[in-house]
C-alpha cells in the first residue's frame, strides 16, 4: 500500500511504521467506541429488567422528604439553557483574549446543543414510557414513535446535558474536573431520585452527553484548546 523505503536506518524504520501506527490509533478508537456501546447496551438491558422498577418504587417512598426537595432544586442544573448561554458568554468574553477558553465555550455550547438534539430524536423514535405511567397505570416499556411527553423517557435529556457539560467544563478548567464530574453525576442521579427517569435512561443519556463532548473535542477543538503555541 505504501512505497517501500530503499534506505534503512532508525529514521526510515520509524517512518515506515507511521502508517501502521495511525491505522492502529484509528482502529483502537473505533474498537473502544464499539466496546463502550456494547457495554452500555448490556448495562441498560440489565437495568431495564432488574433495577429500573425497584429503584422507582424505592425513591417514590421518599417523595416529599427533605432529601427529595433538595434534589428537586439540584435537578434544575440539568436544564440546557445554563450551558448554552454560559458557553456563548465564554466565547464572547475570551474570543480576543484567550483562544483556549473561547474554544472551550464553543465546545460547551455545541456539545449540549448536539447531544440535546440527539436525545430528542432518540426519544421520539424509541417512545419509552416515563416512570409516571408505571406509577399510576402500571405501564412499562417501549412504544416506538410515540411522541407524547409521557412516552419520551429514553434517554434522559438532563443526564446528557449534565455529563456533556461536566466533561466540557473539565476540559476547559482541568483543575476542577473532579468537582465538575461529581456535580454532573449528582444532577443525572436526581432524575432517578425524583422518579422522572429510570436508571437505564440516565445511563444512556450520560453516555451520550459524555461521548458527544469527547468526539467534538477530538475532531474539532483539541488543537484550539490544548495545542496552541504562545
Amino acid at each position: 500500500m505504501f512505497p517501500e523505503l530503499k534506505h534503512h536506518g532508525p529514521v526510515t524504520d520509524l517512518a515506515g511504521r507511521i502508517p501502521d501506527f495511525l491505522l492502529y490509533l484509528v482502529m483502537t478508537k473505533t474498537v473502544s467506541a464499539i466496546t463502550g456501546s456494547i457495554i452500555l447496551f448490556f448495562l441498560c438491558a440489565a437495568s431495564y429488567i432488574w433495577l429500573d422498577r425497584p429503584l422507582t418504587d424505592f425513591f417514590l417512598e421518599l417523595k416529599g422528604s427533605v432529601f427529595y426537595q433538595t434534589f428537586k432544586q439540584i435537578t434544575k442544573l440539568g436544564e440546557s439553557q445554563w450551558y448554552l448561554g454560559g458557553g456563548l458568554l465564554l466565547w464572547l468574553f475570551f474570543r480576543k483574549k484567550d483562544l483556549r477558553k473561547a474554544g472551550g465555550g464553543l465546545l460547551l455550547l455545541s456539545s449540549v446543543a448536539l447531544s440535546g438534539i440527539a436525545v430528542n430524536i432518540l426519544k421520539s423514535i424509541l417512545g419509552r414510557a416515563r416512570p409516571r405511567l408505571y406509577i399510576h397505570e402500571q405501564v412499562y416499556g417501549f412504544d416506538f414513535f410515540h411522541i407524547e411527553y409521557a412516552w419520551l423517557s429514553f434517554p434522559s435529556g438532563h443526564s446528557a446535558t449534565a455529563l456533556g457539560a461536566a466533561s466540557a467544563l473539565a476540559l476547559i478548567f482541568p483543575r476542577y474536573k473532579t468537582v465538575f464530574y461529581i456535580a454532573g453525576i449528582t444532577i443525572a442521579a436526581s432524575r432517578i431520585i425524583l422518579t422522572q427517569h429510570y436508571l437505564s435512561d440516565v445511563l444512556a443519556g450520560s453516555f451520550l452527553g459524555l461521548a458527544t463532548t469527547l468526539l467534538l473535542y477530538q475532531q474539532h477543538f483539541r488543537k484550539t484548546m490544548h495545542e496552541q503555541t504562545a
